[in-house]
C-alpha cells in the first residue's frame, strides 16, 4: 500500500499526515509506504496533462491513498485523484470544496461538521504520538507557547503559574520548555531565575526535532499554555495528565471553544496541582481514523 502526501511544507500539517500514515502502518497486514511531494513540485499544467496520460513523472509508485493538509494542497489532491482513479483522496481538514469531491474528509470537532459516511470527525488534529507507557512517576513537563491571534501573552500571569507549579511540587522532577512564540524577554527572565535544583530549563532553540514528543512519553503530567492547542492534544494522546495554564484571550472562536470543551468535560484542568488533574484519557484518534479507512 502506497500513500502520497501532498505537502505545503508546514510542520504542523506534516505531523497530521504522518500520524495517520503511522497508524495505518501499524494496523495494515501489508507493507505501507509514504511519499511526500511539495505543492511546488506539482505545477498545474503538468497535472492537467497527467489527466490524459493517467500518470505523472513525479510519482514513481502508483498511490492507494492521497493525503492533503492545508488549503493550498486541496486542488492538487483533487487532480491527483482524477489521474490515479484507484486511489482514495483524504483531506485532513474542513475542505474548501464540496465534501463529495474527496473520498474522505477528516475534520476536527471544533469545525462543527456532522460526521457521516465519508466525513470523520476527530477530537483535535491528528498527530504521530502513541502512548508508549513510559511515564515516570513525579516527572512534570511545562510547555510554553506565546501570543497568537486569539491569545495575548502576559508575563506575570504565566510566570506566577510556573512558580506555583514548581513550589507545589518540590519533590517532582520538572522540565520546562518554550516555543518559538515565547517572548525573548521572558526566556531571559527564566534563564535568570534561581529555580529549585529539580527544574531543568530547555529553551526551544536547545531542543532537537522530536524532543518534546519524547518528553511527553516520560512525563506523568504536562502543563501547557492554553494557546498551544496542538500540544494539549499531543499530551493527551501521549497518555499524560494535562493541565492548562490560562492566558488572556483576545477573542473567542472555534479553537478557544475547543479548549473550553475539554475543560468542561473534565479531560483537562486549569488547576496547578497535580492531585487535581484528571486521570489520563485514552486518546487514539489517528488509530481510530486508520481503522475506518482500512476497513473501507
Amino acid at each position: 500500500m502506497h500513500i502520497v502526501y501532498v505537502s505545503d511544507g508546514k510542520a504542523g500539517h506534516r505531523s497530521q499526515a504522518l500520524g495517520l500514515f503511522k497508524a495505518m502502518q501499524r494496523q495494515s497486514v501489508e507493507t505501507v509506504s509514504f511519499e511526500e511531494i511539495l505543492i511546488e513540485d506539482l505545477a498545474l499544467f503538468p497535472l492537467l496533462l497527467g489527466l490524459f496520460r493517467r500518470s505523472i513523472p513525479q510519482l514513481q509508485t502508483t498511490p492507494d491513498f492521497i493525503f492533503g493538509v492545508g488549503s493550498h494542497t486541496q486542488l492538487r489532491v483533487l487532480l491527483l485523484g482524477k489521474i490515479y482513479t484507484q486511489a482514495k483522496t483524504v483531506i485532513l481538514m474542513k475542505p474548501n470544496y464540496p465534501f463529495a469531491w474527496f473520498d474522505y474528509s477528516v475534520i476536527p470537532a471544533h469545525d462543527n461538521v456532522q460526521a457521516f459516511d465519508h466525513v470523520i470527525v476527530t477530537q483535535g488534529a491528528l498527530n504521530p504520538i502513541v502512548n508508549e507507557q513510559r511515564h515516570q512517576s513525579g516527572r512534570i513537563l511545562i510547555a510554553l507557547g506565546g501570543s497568537s491571534k486569539r491569545h495575548q501573552w502576559h508575563d506575570e500571569k504565566v510566570f506566577t503559574s510556573i512558580q506555583t507549579i514548581v513550589e507545589q511540587h518540590s519533590d517532582s522532577e520538572i522540565v520546562l520548555t518554550t516555543s518559538r512564540r515565547t517572548p525573548a524577554s521572558f526566556v531571559a527572565r527564566l534563564n535568570a531565575h534561581p529555580f529549585l535544583p529539580q527544574v531543568h530549563f530547555f529553551p526551544v532553540e536547545q531542543t532537537p526535532q522530536g524532543w518534546i514528543f519524547e518528553e511527553m512519553q516520560k512525563a506523568e503530567a504536562v502543563w501547557v499554555t492554553e494557546d498551544s492547542v496542538s500540544m494539549i492534544y499531543e499530551a493527551l494522546t501521549a497518555g499524560c495528565r494535562v493541565g492548562v495554564i490560562a492566558m488572556d484571550r483576545v477573542k473567542q472562536d472555534r479553537i478557544t471553544t475547543s479548549v473550553d470543551g475539554l475543560l468542561t468535560k473534565g479531560i483537562v484542568s486549569e488547576s496547578l496541582l497535580f492531585a487535581q488533574l484528571p486521570e489520563p484519557n485514552a486518546f487514539k484518534e489517528a488509530e481510530r481514523v486508520a481503522t475506518y479507512l482500512l476497513a473501507q
